[in-house]
């Protein structure tokens, strides 16, 4: 979405199983100082027939390969959930290739990057996996009435989530700008603790913050949570001044 006042670009990287179409509620009320980019991974969406890579860090590359031509300035990175991880990921290629780097990475409801997963979700049959999904919010109950798409989500999420749990990066690396963390106070999966150890990532400034909802708050409270991402981001988020 392109705003004519906008003075910065957000690049939106999706939660498991998630697409580009996932923020479909940031495009109702978008800051007007900022331009939302989303970016829609391999294997989904319009690029559903593309092959997932093996794993997170392969996906980090492919990712890079298709925004590094998009990367002016100014812009900033949001990940949610196994999107955190991406952008995370990003941040680190980014500054290793030289690159424009981001005015700030920001991260909602993840673990922090080099903290083990405390347990394997994928080890579940579907049904398992489904009312794991269902129990946080993260998959629409309504969903089981279409059989067909409901497996394809399933596969991806799966897919998604196994890549997330194999995961660890040794560092941790510093993200290279500044990093602000969001979480939602009523979720289930992701506490505080694992949120503070983001800290951890950070080489520049560092802000933590928790908002209303359970794991999927950023899309359930969706003007709440684009207004703290625009003063986490100062005022490069404001709107240009007109002429």
């Amino acid at each position: 979405m392109t705003a004519p006042d906008a003075r910065l670009r957000l690049i939106c990287l999706p939660q498991a199983g998630g697409s580009a179409a996932s923020f479909a509620p940031w495009r109702l009320t978008p800051p007007p100082g900022v331009e939302l980019a989303t970016v829609e991974l391999p294997g989904r969406g319009v690029r559903s027939a593309e092959p997932v890579p093996d794993t997170l860090e392969e996906l980090a590359d492919a990712v890079l390969d298709g925004i590094a031509g998009e990367l002016r300035e100014p812009y900033a990175l949001f990940g949610h959930s196994f999107g955190a991880l991406i952008g995370y990921e990003l941040a680190v290629r980014i500054r290793r290739r030289g690159l424009t780097p981001p005015a700030a990475l920001l991260v909602s409801a993840s673990r922090a990057p080099h903290t083990p997963v405390l347990r394997r979700v994928t080890d579940h049959d579907d049904v398992g996996l489904l009312s794991w999904l269902e129990g946080f919010g993260g998959f629409p109950p309504e969903l089981r009435r279409y059989p067909a798409y409901l497996r394809y989500a399933m596969r991806t999420v799966r897919r998604d989530l196994a890549l997330a749990e194999a995961y660890t990066a040794s560092g941790p690396a510093p993200a290279g700008c500044p990093l602000h963390v969001f979480g939602g106070a009523d979720d289930t999966l992701v506490s505080r603790q694992w949120l503070e150890d983001w800290r951890d990532c950070a080489d520049d400034a560092f802000t933590l913050r928790l908002l209303p909802g359970g794991h999927d708050f950023p899309f359930t409270h969706a003007g709440l949570v684009l207004d703290a991402l625009v003063r986490a981001l100062g005022p490069l988020a404001r709107p240009a001044p007109r002429s």
